[in-house]
């Protein structure tokens, strides 16, 4: 367990990460909670007051690593951007269970689930996660939808993403 104190930054122009909230854990700091770790892995822990699971640590090079922070966590501690907080976390070594409605949805569309499955486990993941974690009956049809057509045309997250902003 490694704590500290830090504080929140944004990016500006940073690909897909623009406009993007977060803390940095530093090259010393992550080889603490995860020695000789260089991938994305998961966290567990507190910000100020806020308890977070089942989160994403995410290699930025050098040996560092982000922590998005986003605005649910953003309101939750009564913080932005240059605003300092304490920091406790982890790893979390816990499995993320994948959404049933969709992997139930890909079961039925065999060209989908043969492109699920050739996505990375943390690829999968994170979009089983984010199905998961809307806050609607609709917004989560709306994703499953977006991730099913995004794997009709062979994309991934981040180019699923970027196509459905143009839209």
């Amino acid at each position: 367990m490694i704590t500290f104190s830090t504080t929140l930054l944004k990016f500006d122009k940073q690909g897909e990460k623009t406009g993007w909230t977060y803390i940095e854990i530093s090259p010393v700091r992550a080889q603490k909670l995860n020695p000789g770790v260089k991938v994305g892995y998961r966290v567990k822990g507190k910000l100020d007051q806020f308890t977070f699971e089942k989160t994403a640590l995410l290699p930025m090079g050098e040996g560092g690593f982000i922590l998005p922070v986003n605005a649910k966590i953003r309101k939750s501690i009564g913080k932005r951007q240059g605003d300092t907080l304490a920091v406790t976390m982890e790893l979390d070594q816990r499995q993320i269970q994948p959404s049933a409605d969709f992997m139930k949805c890909l079961k039925e569309d065999p060209e989908a689930m043969k492109f699920f499955k050739t996505l990375p486990g943390s690829h999968q993941r994170y979009f089983s996660k984010w199905i998961d974690d809307a806050k609607t009956m609709h917004t989560k049809t709306k994703r499953i939808v977006m991730a099913l057509t995004a794997f009709s045309k062979k994309q991934g997250y981040a180019e699923m993403m970027r196509e459905n902003r143009r839209l």
